[in-house]
Order: structure tokens, then sequence, then C-alpha cells
């Protein structure tokens, strides 16, 4: 049997493996056999440090017998070294060691057969492992931190990293190896576990900072609005091979939803050099959240993708369905569900953390190499269950039995260290104990007054300057520019057309919304602010509305035309039709704007309802962030928000809840009713110094065709966005009745109210921050009013009535009190039937207007 010239090669330092030679010379049973132990050689691995697992079956289906070769039997004496072996007995050893150890590969969901080929020629050229004192010193520094605040605190959650103590040097590895490749900034998510130990261990936040959060004496609430095991942190590191900066990003108990934050952050990050994303996972909820898919399915998408993460799964060997998660016969695995995006997967016995560094290198090769996924599936053990106040024992008795037993990996890495003559039993144990008193000393060091922080710095705000005619003319002569062989669609026709009569001055000629938009993101643009919109259709807009991307409609010549891209601004314009997600889509935004945030960054929803998919953001990143972790973002969510008679679930965007989480200053929710103040509000929400969320309910179809929304051109050249805007055809001195509303309710009210003087109407553009100032000035020259009316298209239990009922009374004149009129109270919130919408709609406006 021969075997083929050269060895294996596999990642180098500075390059990836360029693959195998091809094994021609082989004979046919020892190249199955090869095969086989690539393909199913992690089925029986020695992957569990507790030896729960079974893998009696495939290591029979690995047996040489089973290929029909015998362990006596020579490779053929003209056959080359093949991995160091010239025997079946030799070459049974070598392919035990690589494909069946402590560390495995597992290619079996890459169907790239060059991907594939990498991957085998890397791991058939590591070399053999061995245990260093730097490393027991590692492991010793995480055990000493766990046992130091269990006896500091012993009735705190931690989220002991105990049973897994190897992913400190795990991670200590991948930081060398992304600087290897030329990463400049490295941005990891993670959940509770093990990240109080990161924190301290790997992120350099002082030890008696982090414990401060766990019993603060006295309390400070400005530096407690969160749990410790939720906070991130920012550490620059000088490695060997360059500067790089790594950035934990904060996050909430719904631990996976950080996952498109970080590759949102990754994302934007890109500018400032080369950036690369680090996840980190828990087995039961990599395998078990939605989130984790739909941040898998972005990384495979343009505008979303971030050039490969990843992923590291802290697998307790828990949350699984079947009693045994590592028997290989079950074929289950909580990395599974990264075969959507044929991510291969390394796994790791963690008591075994010599192998971390081969798993490092292997890793971030390949995302370097293939700007694709990878996951390292780390095995361990929870030695004290899900927290420190669970009792793991009464549900998993064998188990934790087992856990019970179990030597600590520093004990387990020890005696490798005394087997292998590096030193005697003595003077380990010796040399541990100086290491844990070491570490226990730096522990102890009071606090300096400096805690890490991930807040993205931001300049300050840009000139807020208005664009002159001059400056309007350009960029629409600009944008209606069409290339050699290209033919618009003829509505994009008649859109340009109207464009060019503006330019040229003709006085019928309005500014819509369509309009006011893309001359408010040209104005961002040349002002050196970019721009970023993502969410379903969002190119040309669901109720086509934005025409940020015209497609050619002959069959030669460019397929697209973007006419925000043709005036050559410095500042960048992206406009990226999202996948049919919600959640995923709206975390990476989120994730964009915190790391860009002086751009504009906006997420438009297909519907303002749909934003219900993606809750969890809402709540606790986007309302919430700033006040927990001191990270500031001023993404903009375009929210489609209407009564037109189209069912519940494509009428309300539920502006009550977002009402609900408005809080010291901490949103922006605006309800904009003309063309002119849409413009206004895009350039406030990107130019202003104060950075905060805005919640905008924009139009449907009936407000954006409506021409009393549109607005003269002249009106985007001066002026800004009014919180509210007064009533410039009635007569204070005549009013009896005032009535206060937002959105195209206004439109709809003064068609009815016709020419009448007793009655008046006030839009209310801005809902929070709540302008009281600006409602009092317009209030204040309607002095015979008996009557004032808040109304609202929503039902009496939703829209803003019960939020701004409180602000509103403070306003009255003395015995006058707002009422309001609304939608009778409903649990779907909206009708499906255009004809009872229509009767819905008379009724809620006569009774309006009295």
């Amino acid at each position: 049997m021969n075997m083929a010239n050269q060895p294996a090669t596999g990642p180098s330092a500075h390059g990836p493996a360029q693959g195998r030679p091809p094994a021609t010379r082989l004979h046919p049973a020892v190249q199955r056999w090869l095969d086989a132990h690539r393909a199913e050689g992690y089925r029986c691995a020695d992957l569990d440090p507790l030896g729960m697992a079974d893998s009696a079956d495939a290591q029979e289906l690995l047996a040489p017998a089973a290929f029909g070769l015998a362990t006596g039997d020579a490779l053929g004496a003209d056959a080359p070294t093949m991995l160091g072996a010239r025997d079946v007995a030799g070459l049974d050893r070598q392919l035990k060691r690589i494909y069946c150890g402590t560390l495995a590969l597992d290619t079996s969901a890459l169907r790239d057969p060059t991907r594939r080929a990498w991957l085998h020629a890397g791991i058939e050229a590591l070399p053999p492992t061995e245990c260093s004192s730097a490393l027991l010193d590692r492991l010793i520094q995480a055990q000493a931190w766990e046992r130091h605040v269990a006896r500091r605190h012993p009735g705190a959650k931690r989220f002991s990293l105990e049973g897994c103590e190897a992913l400190l040097p795990l991670l200590d590895a991948l930081v060398e190896q992304a600087a290897l490749r030329g990463v400049t900034e490295l941005f990891m998510g993670m959940p509770h576990r093990g990240r109080v130990n990161l924190l301290v261990n790997l992120l350099g936040m002082p030890a008696a900072s982090v414990l401060d959060h766990f019993d603060p004496e006295p309390p400070r609430p400005e530096r407690h609005r969160d749990l410790v095991y939720h906070l991130g942190a920012r550490r620059s590191f000088a490695t060997a091979h360059g500067p790089l900066t790594l950035t934990l990003a904060p996050n909430p108990s719904h631990l996976q939803s950080v996952c498109p934050v970080v590759l949102g952050m990754t994302y934007a990050a890109r500018v400032r050099g080369r950036a690369a994303a680090l996840l980190l996972h828990g087995d039961a909820a990599f395998a078990g959240q939605g989130v984790v898919m739909e941040a898998l399915m972005l990384s495979q998408r343009q505008g979303y993708a971030v050039g490969g993460c990843v992923h590291v799964v802290i697998n307790n060997q828990l949350g699984f369905t079947t009693p045994n998660p590592m028997d290989a016969a079950a074929g289950r695995y909580c990395t599974d569900i990264a075969r959507c995006i044929d991510a291969p997967v390394l796994r790791v016995n963690a008591d075994t953390p010599e192998q971390l560094a081969h798993a490092a290198e292997l890793a971030m090769a390949y995302r370097s190499r293939f700007t694709a996924d990878i996951v390292i599936d780390l095995v361990g053990y929870r030695r004290l269950g899900h927290s420190e106040h669970d009792e793991p024992s009464l549900t998993s008795p064998r188990l934790y039995a087992m856990a019970a037993r179990q030597a600590s990996v520093v004990d387990v890495v020890a005696a490798r260290l005394v087997a292998a003559g590096h030193c005697g039993p003595q003077q380990i144990a010796a040399h541990i104990e100086r290491q844990r008193a070491t570490a226990e000393r730096a522990f102890s060091i009071a606090d300096p007054g400096v805690e890490t922080t991930a807040r993205t710095p931001h300049a300050g705000a840009l000139p807020q300057s208005l664009p002159t005619q001059a400056r309007l003319r350009g960029w629409i002569t600009a944008m209606t520019r069409l290339p050699r062989g290209f033919r618009p669609h003829p509505k994009l026709a008649e859109l340009a057309s109207h464009w060019q009569r503006i330019a040229a001055g003709d006085g019928a000629a309005r500014a819509d919304w369509c309009f006011a938009e893309n001359m408010a993101y040209a104005s961002l643009l040349e002002a050196g602010v970019g721009v970023r919109i993502s969410g379903m259709d969002v190119a040309r807009g669901t109720f086509l509305h934005r025409h940020a991307v015209w497609h050619n409609q002959a069959l030669t010549g460019p397929d697209e035309f973007l006419p925000l891209q043709q005036l050559g601004a410095v500042a960048p314009f992206e406009v990226v039709n999202s996948p049919l997600s919600e959640e995923g889509v709206l975390g990476f935004e989120y994730g964009h704007s915190v790391q860009r945030l002086a751009d504009l960054t906006i997420w438009e929803a297909q519907y303002g309802d749909f934003v219900n998919g993606a809750q969890v953001f809402l709540d606790q990143y986007i309302a919430s962030g700033e006040d927990k972790w001191g990270q500031p973002s001023a993404l903009a969510l375009l929210l489609p928000h209407g009564y037109e008679g189209v069912g519940p679930e494509h009428s309300n965007a539920y502006l009550s809840r977002f009402l609900q989480l408005c809080g010291a200053g901490n949103l922006r929710v605006a309800c904009p009713s003309t063309a002119a103040q849409w413009f206004h509000l895009l350039r406030r929400q990107a130019l202003d110094a104060e950075r905060k969320p805005l919640i905008a309910l924009t139009p449907k179809s009936a407000l954006y065709q409506d021409p009393a929304s549109h607005s003269p051109p002249d009106a985007l050249l001066t002026g800004g966005f009014h919180p509210v805007l007064d009533d410039a055809l009635a007569a204070p001195q005549d009013a009896r009745r005032l009535v206060l509303c937002s959105g195209k309710l206004h439109h709809e009210l003064a068609r009815a109210r016709g020419a009448r003087r007793d009655v008046a109407l006030l839009r209310l553009e801005q809902l929070y921050p709540f302008p009281g100032a600006e409602l009092a000035r317009a209030l204040a020259p309607y002095r015979k009013l008996d009557t004032l009316i808040w109304a609202q298209e929503e039902t009496l239990n939703q829209g803003a009535w019960h939020f701004l009922r409180d602000e509103l009374a403070g306003l009255a004149p003395a015995g006058i009190v707002w009422q309001p009129v609304a939608r009778a109270v409903t649990a779907a919130g909206a009708c499906s039937s255009l004809a009872l919408h229509r009767r819905e709609q008379a009724a809620l406006i006569a009774q309006a207007l009295g």
C-alpha cells in the first residue's frame, strides 16, 4: 500500500494551509479508513471530562478490521510515511490521536470539499500537545477568583466558571490568534456563566470594583444600574503581533439577544480597521433560541456579513432533550443549529486545556481564510449548577455525583506536569499555593476608582446649517443624471421629472415625503454624516415612498442606480433590504448604532406592529441601554402607523407601549404629519449632540399620497422640526373648541372642519419628551375655549391618551379638562373591514369636531 509523498500542512503563523496533496497512491482500504476518521472521528473522541459518553459503537466503526486491515499489516515497503506511520498499527495510533482524542474536528455540516480538505490538512499537521506552567497559572487565576468571591460573598450569584475554567486560556489564545491575523478590534458577546471571572481576569476590571457590585457599601446608584454579570467592558491588549482592543458587549438576561448586537458592532467598526466577532454561548441557549439562527443567517448576507465569526459554546452538558448529550449514538449536538450555514465544529475536552491553543489557531485561521463562521464546542460541566442558588442534584443526580468526584482542572493539569517529569509533587503543590496567594493579593487591591466601560465616544454635534436653493438644485441634478443604458420604470421617470420641476422653481411642484427624505439624506451625506437604512423592502419602501434604489428596465446596461451615491459625498450611504427578520436585524442595527454613534442608523418595519417580534431589543437595549450600561444609541426606528381598515396587524405600531418605556429622557417619540417635518426630524436626529433613539410613527399610503401632507420646497430650506404645529387657519379669538391630535388624523379633521372658525386644530408632532412649553405657547391665544379634545385613531386602551392625560391636564385653563375621543376599547386594536373602518372614522371625526 502506497502513501502520499508529502505530509499534510495546516494553518501557518501568517497564512492558512493550501490543502493536502492528492492521496492517489493510498491503498483503497486505507483511503476509506482514513476518510472514515476524517468524517466520523469526532463521534468517538474523548470529549467528556466526566466520562459519561459512550462511544463504543463509533469506535468499532473505525477499527482497522472494519476495513479489512490488520494491525500488523505494513503500509508497503515503497510507501512514504503517512502521518509518521509505516504500518497499520502506527497509523491507527496517529489517527486516533488526531481525530479521536480530546480535540476533535466535526466537518459533517460542511459541504465544500475545499474547506474540508483545508481543515483536515490543518488538524493533521498539528504537533502533539503538552501542558505548561503558564497554562497552569492561568487556570489557577480563574479558580482563585471563584474561591475569592465565594468567600467574600457566599450568597451571591456569580455564575461560576468552575468546571469550565479552560475558557480563560481559550480566550487568551483567540485574542493572540486574532491579532496574528491583523484584527485590531475584537467584539465579544457572552452569557452569564464566567462573565464575572472574565471581567477581572481577561478584561482587567479592578476586582474591588466588581466585588462592589455584589454588595455595595455605601450603595452608589449611578454605578449599579445593572447586575455585574450583565456588564460590558473594553480593554486594549499589546499582543506579540500588535495592538488589539477587545470589547465585551453588555447584555440583559435574554442572553443570546447579544449575538446580532455584536455582529452589528463589528460591521460598524470596519471603517476603523479590521474588526472581528467572537460570540460565546451556553449549550442549551445556542440550540434553543431562535435569535441564534437569525444571527447565523445574517452572517451570510451582504450588508450584514462581518467576515466570519468564531463561536464558542460553553457546553455544560445540560439543557438537552436526550439524557446524555455526549452519547455518540444519539447523533444530537447542541451545535447542530450551525449546520444551517455549513459551519464546522471543533470539539474540545475542557479538562485538556493544552489543546486550546490548537483549537484557537485552527478556528481563527479558518475564519481568516474563508471569511466564514466556525464553532468551538468546549465540553465541560457546571460544578455548582446553573447558579450558586441552585441545587442541581435535584434534577441531575448522576451528573452531579460525578461532578463532585471530579478533580478540578488545576489538579488535573498539575498531575500531568508531574507525570511528564517537569516537577515533583511537592514542587507543584508549593507552586499552586504561591500562585493562589499572588492572585488573592491582586484581588484585594483597593478600587482605584477607574472602571472599564464599553461606551463609544462621540465627537459632538455637527453644524446644522440648512441647505440653500442652489445646493438643493445641485443634488437633484446629480441624483437624476442617469447612466448610459439605464431605463427607469415609468413611475421613477415621473418622479425624476417632478424633482426636476422643483429644481427649476415650478411653484406648483411640492415636496412630497419621498423628496423630503431623499433630500434630508443628501444634506447629511454632504455634511459628513453616514446613513444606513435596513429593513424589509427599504430600498424602494414598502409603501413606495423612498426609491433609494432604481432598477434598470432595459435588458442591458447597469442593473441598479442609487441616486444618493451620485453626490460624491465622503460619508457612506448604505441601504440594505433585510431578510425576513425583525429580532435579529433590529439587534444588528442597534449594535451598529452604538459603534457609529455619529451616523444616522435607521431600521424600518414593514408595518409598525411587526416590531413586536423584536420586543426584547426595545425593552432591554434601546429604551434602557444607556441608563444601565452607559451605552448611548441614536438608532431611528421607522414604524408605519395609521388606521386604514386593513386589520389589526397592519394598522397599529402600539404607540402606547413605546410611551410606557419613556422616562428620564431616554427616547424621542414623534409622529410627523408633513413632508417638511419629516425632513427636519431626520436631520435633527442625525445632527443633535444629544444622542437618543428615535421612535418615529411614519405614514402609510394614505398620508404619503395625501397632497395636504406635502410641503412647499422652501419649507426644507428654513426653520426646523416643530414639536407642536399651530393651526394657521384658525381664529383664536373665535375658537370655542380645540382639538389636539397627531399624524394623519389632523388632515382628515381639517377637511371635515372646512371653514368653521369655532374649532381649532393643533398637532402634537413630538410625544416624548413632552413639549409642554411649546404647547402652552400655542394654547395661549385661545382664550375663549370651553372644550379641549385629545383625538386619536387608536382604541382608548391604546394610543397616546393614557400617557398624555396628566401632561395635558396641567395645561388646561381653569374649569376645562381634556376629553379623549378614540375608538372603543378592543383587544384586537383595529378592524379588518374597510367599510366598518370608514364608519368608525367618520364617527370619531364627527365626535372630535362636535
